[in-house]
């Protein structure tokens, strides 16, 4: 079956398409492709907090309590809000002093990480991330009507944690009409299409540790996300590792004895949200999370653990037609 398959870099990762054949009315799948690359690039320009150019670095220096902001920005922020909400403040999108103290100030797209292993041998006594105390997402409101994003003066905002889940349904939204699609925003995965659910695609899961495949799943819908500490994971200023997820009860990178965690939805910002706090909760935490949808968790030692409706579903054949998911 012919596909338009396309890769490029934006928002410190790779995003890859492929879409299937047009309906009736729509533009081929060639161009839907430059479309949907110039759209990523524009959404990148836009919420990068790594540019200072960008709405989200105008938002985060603006003195004001009410701030007008293009309505890309205001749903971005409503996105981290709800993540915040539904995963109980795990999901912190207020911790932007807090991942800039970490070190992670500017992009770490192109650098390689430090060894995994290294870290983890030096990393504290695992234990659960919790919520911030102050719970500062909840000052965040939007005022639709007006156009303005409100909260206290100088709390800022990363949507880095939402961002690549939005970017990926805000493309489904708009491939909707193709026989099928995969919309890949660095590991966070939207399927859809009435092809797919006939010819569902194939999605490798790395291992965070080998770089082998973990496991590989088959959707014809929905989305999936993996959220691990190999990407991102630097020695600090003061001789400890870091990495870019943190326990908000802290604002410290969490070690929860979890390097990986992957969850289904419907939606990626919802696998997206899933996978980190899965992440964040630990193992136990993970296994409550996951268990409705199904989802795999990857433990300190290597061991992978497949939870829910995967723990019983029958391991499946690698087909030609394959993409694979980094950890993100």
């Amino acid at each position: 079956m012919s596909e338009q398959d396309i890769s490029f870099d934006a928002m410190g990762s790779q995003v890859r398409l492929l879409i299937g054949e047009p309906g009736p009315g729509m533009v081929p799948a060639v161009a839907a492709a430059e479309q949907a690359q110039r759209f990523i690039h524009g959404f990148d320009a836009t919420l990068s907090r790594f540019k200072s150019g960008s709405e989200l670095c105008a938002l985060n220096r603006d003195p004001r309590e009410r701030v007008p902001a293009s309505a890309l920005l205001r749903e971005a922020v409503q996105a981290g809000i709800d993540a915040a909400r539904h995963s109980g403040g795990l999901v912190d999108p207020t911790l932007l002093r807090e991942i800039e103290g970490t070190g992670y100030v500017a992009s770490r797209a192109g650098m390689h990480g430090a060894p995994l292993s290294e870290a983890l041998a030096e990393a504290p006594p695992r234990q659960p991330a919790g919520p911030s105390p102050a719970r500062a997402w909840r000052h965040f409101e939007i005022d639709e009507e007006a156009g303005e994003i409100i909260r206290p003066a100088g709390l800022g905002f990363d949507t880095g944690g939402t961002g690549k889940g939005l970017a990926a349904d805000l493309l489904a939204e708009s491939l909707r009409g193709y026989s099928r699609f995969i919309v890949d925003c660095g590991g966070d995965i939207r399927i859809g299409g009435a092809d797919a659910l006939v010819h569902p695609y194939e999605v490798f899961v790395e291992h965070p540790l080998t770089g082998e495949r973990a496991y590989v799943l088959r959707l014809g819908s929905g989305a999936v996300a993996t959220s691990g500490l190999n990407v991102r994971i630097w020695r600090g200023a003061d001789g400890r590792f870091a990495h870019h997820l943190l326990d908000p009860a802290t604002g410290e990178p969490a070690w929860t004895g979890l390097v990986g965690a992957t969850a289904l939805a419907d939606t990626a910002v919802g696998a997206e949200t899933l996978s980190k706090a899965a992440l964040l909760s630990g193992p136990e935490g993970a296994r409550e999370l996951l268990a409705e949808r199904g989802g795999l968790t990857v433990h300190d030692g290597g061991r992978v653990e497949l939870i829910g409706p995967l723990a019983v579903a029958p391991r499946i054949r690698i087909p030609d037609l394959s993409l694979e998911a980094a950890i993100g």
